[in-house]
């Protein structure tokens, strides 16, 4: 993938500098760290609401910014879209409206997305004559996602879109995310200060500690970096997975769900079979077994090889694959105990109850 934001900037406030210098390929590229490293003053310098003190910003070889050049386009100019944490939509105008406002605006000869196909992607028409007030969070997100793109902006800046949502509709809005990216192809910038939302969506992360940039690479691989743990909250580390419901079976308080090859079973629930849905597994809640565990009432027995494994501080990272990549959070003592290596076969332990729906 090419680049397609190229960035060198600082910018100064009391107490507080941020300075970063990188180039953005397509796709979704996170930028993370915890509050006050400076993600939401990044993004804001990318969309011009906020100027640089010096340096340069271009966007598909355009210069935005430049302090060299004299150049400083406003806002209007940048073909960026911007969703913001709060839903900022008209209170006045129903969906459509909300909607076609941005569509409008946009000169005829730039218009590369339909407003129709947003409401399909986004399974918005149920919402289309309704207003604001009436819907919920999770609604209104993809209100103002579907507002931002029809725009046809040229980047989307996402700044910490699921941070006001209540965890049943994360997983949605994630799947809504990666689907723009994989039918549109709109390149995303996704600020968060979720670890876990950065590894089930990003290509890239750049990450953020009091203004410095501290790592810029893929994900998984940015994770194992010394200079990252600082900034990182391994506690709340979560397995992210998109799975399909397949069967209910209420007598044993269970549903089973498939994840790629693998059967897991779940807490019962009421999503239609068939359907696809989200779920989280803290990367604390996963026993890992050096051999196959027997009479034992966890439900989720999964045999997985171990890719990768990191200490990070009084923690260790273990990275194994099964279908997809597993993260599970282990104690040193365990680390020793189990003479775990990397390419080794393991065990991953779940009980169906330590399972999150996201849906």
């Amino acid at each position: 993938m090419g680049d397609v934001l190229n960035l060198r900037l600082r910018k100064s406030y009391p107490g507080f500098e941020l300075a970063v210098s990188a180039s953005f390929p397509s796709g979704i590229v996170a930028i993370f760290g915890p509050s006050g490293s400076g993600k939401t003053t990044l993004l804001n310098c990318v969309a011009g609401l906020v100027s640089p003190d010096e340096g340069e910003i271009s966007l598909n070889g355009q210069t935005l910014f430049s302090t060299a050049k004299k150049v400083d386009l406003p806002p209007e100019r940048r073909r960026i879209g911007y969703m913001f944490q709060d839903s900022l939509l008209f209170p006045h105008l129903t969906v459509k409206e909300n909607i076609h406002y941005g569509y409008r605006l946009t000169p005829p000869q730039m218009r590369r997305i339909n407003p129709s196909k947003l409401v399909e992607l986004l399974e918005l028409g149920p919402l289309m004559d309704r207003r604001p007030e009436s819907l919920s969070a999770g609604e209104r997100q993809r209100v103002v996602l579907a507002r931002a793109l029809a725009t046809s902006p040229n980047l989307l800046l996402l700044d910490e879109p699921l941070a006001s949502l209540h965890t049943g509709i994360k997983g949605r809005i994630l799947r809504y995310l990666k689907a723009v990216d994989r039918e549109l192809a709109i390149p995303m910038i996704y600020v968060s200060h979720s670890i876990s939302e950065v590894l089930t969506l990003a290509h890239k992360v750049l990450i953020l500690n009091r203004g410095r940039q501290v790592a810029y690479d893929e994900p998984r691989r940015a994770l194992s970096q010394p200079a990252v743990i600082p900034a990182v909250d391994v506690e709340s580390l979560e397995n992210l997975f998109d799975v399909e419901v397949l069967e209910h079976r209420p007598s044993s308080g269970i549903t089973l769900a498939r994840l790629g090859e693998t059967i897991l079973a779940l807490p019962h629930m009421g999503q239609e079979t068939g359907k696809v849905i989200s779920i989280a597994i803290r990367a604390s809640d996963i026993i890992l077994a050096s051999a196959k565990p027997e009479k034992i009432s966890a439900r989720n027995i999964l045999k997985a090889r171990i890719e990768e494994i990191h200490s990070l501080g009084p923690r260790v990272l273990v990275q194994a694959h099964l279908d997809q990549p597993w993260l599970v959070e282990i104690t040193p003592d365990a680390l020793t105990n189990l003479d775990l290596r990397e390419g080794q076969d393991v065990y991953l332990v779940v009980k169906s109850s330590s399972i999150i729906i996201l849906d």
